[in-house]
């Protein structure tokens, strides 16, 4: 059953007069009122919904107001609650366990019974860490198994996506499968994954080699892809493990692509970890859960959720925003039913939100500017604030701001959370004016066209706020990447779809 919310979320306007504009003006801070106006009075908003908030980030006062407690989807601005409901109600010292169990007996080498191979949803398990867990048996003194190898991933339901999720993402990175038994094949903990290394061939026109990493019997290239400088297309056929490589490369590419299923991949793996080892395996492969009373022969641990915070918001990582939401219920509904216990510490009205995944790629999803703005000034009181707020991206320095605002006032001093859907951009986070003032802000707009480019508006406004109190008041339009231009549909078409439909991920390096 899916969770529906349903309410309103109120800014508190005491003492603020309303521009005629729909802004709000405190004090007489009306140079930034009417500077903040005028960037959203931008052309390139025309039809656009666009919500913005400002308040003082110690005493909570709104600084400005524009249609800030309007829901609307706000795409991975959402892990700002996920990540800050989930350090609340797991802890920043959770950490997710991958364990080898059985409840067979040993006879010599020999383990008389099942072997189980049991997940918890560690996101980031690699084909290293498999085979270190095949080691440790080793190391026991087992070098055969005569039962069945047994995959329990019972501590997640089966849906692998989110309510809403859009199906045509489904080969790419961002929209990984989550499973309890998963692998990541990089150090960006890309689970649900595989890498797909394309070297060109020997001479021009010659077919390229395409192999997959880690290797498995589960994914299958399939390439028609020649050496040359055309580039290549790397795709997964839908609700399969075929990954068509086309095009031409004349260097080496590698790219990412999810699979069907992660944990048939793992069982491919690990069986692969076992045959290393030299230990012999020769029952079949089923699913289920581990047998009541069964005993742990090796076991392997996660980094702490404390730790992993940095790589979820810095990169946008979504499937480590997703394993939150399982970890916490099971599946995405109680999950995030679980997380919601949390969101009225976190100043969320539970009944003023829609709420269907971790990551905010739900389209279903529907949250303010005033909630994002909540959670960043509550988070303030929170003991595991300092290691949350390290996490975000900083303009022009690391994460998915690394190449926004630089030789700005903005530049380290605003951390902010991205977030880009087709026709959706947000940015929500913490600035230190030039006046030493700290405030936080969330900007969400929706319905804004592709080619309008609507992160310029959002450095605009980042960058004022920067620059407040400072000697230059009004700060420099700083348009961070090159204006689009409106294009007729047939040149869109021509326009990969990893581009049409931006979703938020740090892995294409557009976000």
């Amino acid at each position: 059953m899916k969770l529906r919310i349903l309410g309103v979320v109120v800014a508190a306007t005491a003492g603020l007069t309303l521009t005629s504009s729909g802004g709000a003006v405190a004090g007489d801070n009306e140079a930034l009122t009417r500077d903040l106006d005028t960037i959203l009075a931008d052309p390139a908003l025309t039809g656009a919904d666009v919500g913005l908030v400002v308040r003082d980030a110690n005493t909570g006062d709104v600084v400005y107001s524009r249609t800030s407690s309007r829901r609307q989807q706000v795409a991975s601005n959402l892990k700002l609650l996920t990540t800050a409901a989930a350090l609340d109600l797991l802890g920043p010292d959770f950490r997710w366990k991958t364990e080898l169990l059985s409840s067979g007996a040993r006879s010599g080498s020999t383990l008389q019974g099942d072997l189980v191979l049991r997940g918890s949803g560690d996101p980031t398990m690699s084909r290293s860490r498999y085979a270190a867990l095949a080691a440790a048996l080793k190391n026991s003194g087992v070098t055969k198994v005569s039962g069945s190898l047994v995959l329990d991933g019972t501590a997640f339901d089966a849906q692998p996506y989110g309510s809403g999720w859009a199906w045509d993402d489904e080969p790419y990175s961002y929209s990984a499968e989550t499973s309890a038994l998963t692998l990541s094949p990089d150090a960006k903990f890309s689970a649900g994954t595989v890498l797909v290394r394309v070297k060109p061939g020997a001479a021009a026109g010659a077919p390229v080699v395409a192999t997959v990493e880690p290797a498995n019997d589960v994914v299958h290239v399939v390439s028609t892809a020649t050496t040359g400088s055309g580039g290549v297309s790397v795709e997964r056929d839908h609700g399969t493990n075929i990954i068509r490589v086309s095009g031409s490369t004349n260097t080496e590419t590698v790219a990412l692509s999810t699979v069907k299923d992660p944990t048939s991949v793992v069982s491919s793996v690990f069986r692969n970890a076992l045959r290393e080892n030299g230990i012999e395996f020769t029952g079949d492969v089923r699913r289920s859960a581990a047998p009541s009373g069964a005993t742990v022969v090796a076991s392997d641990q996660s980094q702490s959720l404390g730790q992993l915070i940095t790589p979820l918001m810095k990169d946008s990582n979504n499937m480590l925003a997703e394993v939150l939401v399982k970890s916490a219920g099971r599946s995405f509904t109680n999950g995030v039913n679980q997380l919601s216990t949390k969101w009225a510490g976190l100043g969320v009205d539970p009944n003023a939100v829609e709420v269907f995944d971790g990551s905010g790629m739900s389209r279903l999803d529907q949250f303010s500017p005033d909630a994002l703005a909540s959670i960043l000034i509550k988070a303030k009181t929170k003991p595991w604030f300092a290691t949350w707020q390290a996490s975000l991206p900083v303009a022009g320095v690391d994460g998915t701001l690394v190449n926004r605002m630089r030789n700005t006032p903005a530049a380290n001093n605003v951390k902010a959370k991205t977030g880009s859907l087709s026709g959706v951009s947000a940015l929500s986070g913490y600035v230190r004016t030039q006046a030493g003032r700290d405030l936080v802000f969330s900007l969400v707009q929706n319905n804004v066209l592709l080619f309008n480019s609507p992160k310029t508006i959002e450095d605009r406004v980042a960058v004022r706020l920067a620059s407040d109190g400072g000697a230059q008041v009004a700060a420099p339009q700083v348009q961070t990447v090159p204006q689009q231009r409106k294009a007729p549909a047939q040149e869109r078409a021509k326009v990969p779809a990893q581009e049409r439909f931006d979703v938020e991920c740090s892995w294409i390096g557009t976000c």
